[in-house]
């Protein structure tokens, strides 16, 4: 179940997961399981400080290129990048803006896996489209929570091994 909490700036969504820290960890720091569950198509794996590119596979949205710059990858522990909110104009250059901050925290917990999802820096986003880029995001995290869980309750047996 997801848990919303959420302010002007940030958005936070926890969701609980019946499998280890270590299959949550893959589910997200393995390029091909992320796009799986995240629906993008990633040109290759994660880098620390480099940029991850590919396109999103979410029907009405295949237009949108995918573009973040990778923060963090702390195994089993935490996974963080950059990228501009809901930036889905193909017309418009979002590189001027100032990024967001996604940030993925994995905790043990005796069921499996408390996984809490924050992105935040929305004050930053500029005004003209810092409300829909929030509520679109806001609604986007609590689907991505809910995708992960499914994708890695379809990838792990009862034993926890990968099927």
């Amino acid at each position: 179940m997801s848990t919303p909490l959420s302010t002007t700036d940030r958005i936070e969504k926890t969701i609980e997961i019946a499998a280890p820290v270590s299959r949550v960890w893959r589910a997200l720091i393995d390029h091909e399981a992320f796009g799986a569950w995240f629906r993008v198509k990633l040109d290759g794996p994660f880098v620390v400080g480099a940029f991850s590119r590919g396109h999103v596979t979410y029907p009405g949205y295949e237009h949108v290129r995918w573009t973040a710059q990778v923060r963090a990858i702390e195994p089993e522990r935490r996974f963080a990048f950059a990228w501009h909110p809901y930036a889905i104009d193909p017309g418009q250059d979002y590189s001027g803006e100032e990024p967001t901050l996604v940030e993925f925290t994995l905790e043990p917990i005796a069921t499996g896996t408390r996984l809490t999802v924050v992105e935040s820096g929305f004050d930053k986003v500029p005004a003209h489209r810092r409300d829909e880029a929030f509520r679109m995001n806001d609604r986007g995290w609590g689907m991505q929570v809910e995708n992960i869980a499914r994708y890695v309750a379809e990838t792990v047996g009862s034993d926890g091994h990968v099927r």
